[in-house]
């Protein structure tokens, strides 16, 4: 089965000998089934239940296959089912019309079982993949919504210095798994043409040389090796879908009025994940490497969407250095001593408090700008890399709102390292 759910057929069909044999065979497949003997009735039983895919007859009493496909369709809650057609037809006409109704694929009488089976098998497999799709790609819109709605307040308190910088990585990692999701779908639907196709081959009681040589037309064997892969590999770009809509959330959630107790973790993480593409290997030089060195830490009360602000400021001014230090070096020089960020949590000594420590292996601070660099629009970028509030922000929320402590340890051409403290 495809899931520990049992999926749901409906079959419509006025023949009750057909309708006997595709209901006792598919319930024998482990299908859960359910018959309606024309259009009308079918259309009764939807408002009452949702199948998860629909056999239809097109040649019925009252209204035919085509008409109770239209009506299907118009339907918002039925027009998402997939459809498929049985039919004696085998004019081309006749099929063009169905697939433009809405119907998913043609099963021609007199069906056998096993042409029935892949055919169900194959769409519910689509069909369900397609519901995990779109229910990711809901959950990132409603989150996109969510972060464009905070723009105004990263705006006012700088939760970046440019938010370009953000909407470019979500739109990297998000292109990358529904990119792949889409290549693949070409070749799944290849795969599956070609089993039904095979498939037929067996119904028209074909020659063995004939089926042979389809097999190896088709390279069967590689197909029925690949075309798992193949779904299991867009299972995981949904899950990867999925994955960037949790950092997202993680990142883009709103402070209530009190401090909750909050997974510290979580919000590094979800920083590290939103500014990857900027730690990618490029054409000028290797991958950064972000070093993960985290303690057991226990939840800490403090405003989550505060601190995510913190991290990204401190995260993406680290990226900054490294890059300022490659100037001038190859990428040879730069491999030989590789960029890295070093991200360490602890509980302190006497356990009141916590520890987060974020250090680069950059060009370091001069002594002349550290004492400087957590007042109110101070700043050593070029005009429009910063507007200067960046750690004065950080300094604030992390002092004034959350009564810690911030200090930077920098020695020039070694470095530097921002040390934050938190109360538990």
């Amino acid at each position: 089965m495809l899931s520990d759910k049992q999926n749901l057929i409906m079959i419509v069909e006025d023949n009750p000998v057909n309708a006997k044999v595709l209901f006792e065979f598919l319930q024998a497949s482990g299908f859960r089934v359910l018959v309606a003997k024309n259009g009308e009735s079918a259309l009764e039983k939807l408002q009452l239940v949702s199948p998860d895919l629909i056999l239809l007859d097109i040649m019925m009493p009252g209204i035919d296959g085509f008409e109770t496909c239209r009506r299907l369709k118009e339907e918002k809650s039925t027009r998402d089912i997939p459809v498929i057609f049985m039919t004696a037809l085998s004019d081309v006409v006749d099929k063009v019309k169905g697939l433009t109704l809405g119907a998913v694929d043609y099963i021609t009488k007199p069906f056998q079982p096993e042409d029935v089976l892949a055919r169900v098998n194959v769409h519910l497999k689509l069909c369900h993949l397609n519901q995990k799709l779109e229910q990711r790609a809901a959950e990132l819109t409603a989150t996109v919504a969510q972060l464009k709605h905070s723009q105004q307040r990263l705006v006012e308190s700088e939760k970046m210095s440019s938010l370009g910088q953000l909407v470019a990585g979500i739109a990297h990692e998000i292109n990358n798994p529904a990119g792949f999701i889409e290549g693949n779908l070409t070749y799944a639907q290849k795969y599956m043409q070609d089993l039904i196709d095979h498939i037929h081959l067996y119904k028209n009681q074909a020659s063995t040389p004939e089926i042979a040589q389809h097999a190896k037309k088709i390279d069967l064997d590689f197909l029925l090796e690949d075309f798992p892969h193949i779904l299991t590999s867009m299972q995981q770009g949904v899950e990867r879908i999925s994955d960037i809509s949790v950092s997202l959330r993680t990142f883009a959630r709103a402070d209530s009025t009190v401090k909750i107790p909050f997974n510290i973790h979580d919000g590094i993480d979800s920083t590290i994940l939103i500014l990857k593409h900027r730690l990618k290997a490029c054409e000028t030089r290797p991958a950064i490497e972000v070093i993960r060195n985290y303690g057991n830490l226990p939840e800490v009360k403090c405003f989550a969407g505060q601190l995510n602000q913190v991290f990204m400021n401190l995260l993406a001014n680290a990226i900054d250095a490294l890059e300022e230090s490659n100037e001038g070096r190859s990428y040879q020089e730069i491999e030989k001593n590789p960029n890295y960020i070093k991200v360490k949590t602890n509980v302190t000594e006497d356990k009141n408090f916590i520890s987060i420590k974020i250090k680069d292996n950059g060009l370091g601070i001069p002594d002349e700008i550290k004492s400087k660099i957590f007042e109110h629009l101070f700043t050593t970028k070029a005009v429009g890399k910063g507007t200067g509030l960046g750690l004065s922000i950080t300094h604030q929320i992390i002092v004034e709102n959350h009564g810690g402590s911030i200090e930077v340890n920098s020695l020039q051409g070694h470095g530097s390292e921002f040390v934050i403290t938190l109360p538990i």
